[in-house]
């Protein structure tokens, strides 16, 4: 035995940091790699998916936030808020205050009780108080769509300690699906990994859809849920292609209003000389179809060249209708159309001009030669445009009030009309759903009449899934 020990010491004397070294190595890859490979051996099955957009760990985007938390209410299909944190909500002082009911034994997915202090929205002008049962939201004003702005998920943020030694952000939400991994670029998300009870979603992050089909071709992902065309995929072997309608969003080509070029009649003229899609995927105005307040009537403008004269002659121009059309490459021959639909109406109008007997001055029929021009670009200026054809996004609420109220930064368009400002205040402003619903319908049928925008259709996305 004392042999042993002489040559146990004498060794460690010799490679006794080399010894020490190994263990702590071991040690530390040990820890390392062991939650590394337990991740690995779930048996779950686990999807891959591909994200387009340049997102950060507190801007995901609203679909995973909703797999990882709920809000004080959901969305019903309809855009209506419905019960979900809250169990109920009260709506007192005239609008200006809601209170919301906390629905009894939440807890977080770290096991933490969900307190009424856990509520973190914060709005500018806005008083919370809490008691441990309510929230309440003191408004400076009454504002009849408050219910739906707070569907946000909540989502907490915590230190999480990893590899033993670091500490990085954790999300924490009370959803099904509970924020697992991720891999940042410095701020830029690359890679979230979610896992519920049943199935584990690791979702690829990509700036383009270009790079996210390459990742796909690459074997990178499985599924890309939402890309604007189907590219080249349609002939390869164990891929499944599903178009996608969404009435949330719409292609319109919006006016600058502010320009003496598009009075209303040339508005509608220009509406009129358009020709249209079917019924199925036809947008008529900007309140999607499947919301409650929703009106089904009011001008639809279908082509109509006869139409389209009377309303051009109606006016004549005062000055030649030279008109740019700023759009993006995926609307390019939509845009090739539109131009030649319209300068086709300039030089039927032209002819009538000529040969009615009302138009005295002749000299104005020159004004009726449209000559558009196509200006491209990926990222279209909304602050410096004539006309634009761009996709745009309904709001879950049919409050347009930041879209088309004159007042409003937001309303890219310039348009003013004091009777849509009226409705739009009004429309905020009323609590109950059935006078809200008629006061958007009003809306809508004046909006059509006006037309500061002409509605196309509504926008296809398409689902690329490998079988």
């Amino acid at each position: 035995m004392r042999t042993y020990y002489w040559y146990v010491t004498a060794y460690l004397k010799k490679h006794g940091k080399i010894v020490f070294l190994s263990i702590l190595l071991g040690i530390v890859l040990f820890m390392i790699a062991t939650p590394f490979f337990l991740r690995r051996l779930s048996a779950k099955p686990t999807k891959y998916i591909g994200m387009v957009g340049d997102y950060s760990l507190t801007s995901l985007p609203i679909n995973i936030q909703r797999q990882l938390s709920l809000g004080l209410t959901n969305l019903a299909a309809d855009g209506a808020a419905v019960p979900s944190l809250a169990e109920r909500w009260i709506v007192e002082d005239n609008g200006k205050s809601y209170r919301f009911v906390l629905r009894q034994n939440l807890t977080w997915q770290d096991g933490r009780p969900f307190k009424s202090s856990d509520v973190s929205y914060r709005f500018e002008g806005v008083e919370v108080v809490t008691t441990p049962n309510d929230v309440v939201f003191k408004l400076p004003d009454a504002y009849a769509p408050f219910p739906v702005v707070v569907s946000q998920p909540l989502i907490r943020t915590e230190s999480q300690r990893y590899w033993w030694f670091f500490v990085r952000p954790q999300l924490i939400g009370l959803g099904e699906y509970r924020l697992l991994d991720y891999k940042l670029n410095g701020q830029r998300l690359t890679q979230l990994t979610l896992e519920s009870n049943r199935e584990r979603l690791i979702y690829r992050f990509y700036l383009t859809e270009d790079d996210a089909v390459l990742g796909f071709k690459h074997g990178q992902v499985d599924l890309l849920p939402d890309l604007g065309t189907s590219y080249d995929l349609q002939n390869w072997p164990n891929v499944s292609i599903t178009p996608q309608l969404h009435t949330e969003r719409y292609l319109a080509i919006f006016f600058n209003n502010a320009s003496p070029l598009f009075p209303k009649n040339v508005r509608q003229a220009l509406a009129y000389a358009m020709t249209k899609p079917d019924a199925s995927t036809r947008a008529i105005g900007p309140i999607n179809p499947n919301s409650w307040a929703y009106f089904d009537g009011g001008k639809t403008y279908d082509y109509d060249l006869d139409k389209a004269q009377e309303r051009l002659l109606a006016e004549p121009p005062t000055q030649p209708l030279n008109i740019e059309l700023t759009t993006t490459t995926v609307f390019q021959p939509e845009a090739e159309q539109i131009k030649q639909e319209w300068e086709h109406l300039g030089q039927l109008a032209v002819k009538s001009c000529q040969n009615s007997k009302d138009i005295k001055e002749k000299a104005l029929c020159a004004n009726m030669l449209i000559t558009v021009n196509l200006r491209l670009n990926n990222y279209p200026d909304t602050t410096n445009f004539q006309v634009l054809l761009i996709g745009q996004e309904s709001p879950p609420d049919p409050d347009q009030y930041s879209s088309w109220h004159s007042d409003q930064s937001t309303n890219f368009t310039a348009y003013k009309n004091t009777r849509i400002d009226s409705l739009l205040e009004k429309g905020r402003q009323t609590i109950d759903q059935s006078e809200r619903k008629a006061i958007y319908q009003e809306f809508q049928q004046f909006m059509l009449e006006d037309v500061p925008a002409i509605f196309i259709r509504y926008l296809e996305s398409y689902e690329i899934r490998r079988k």
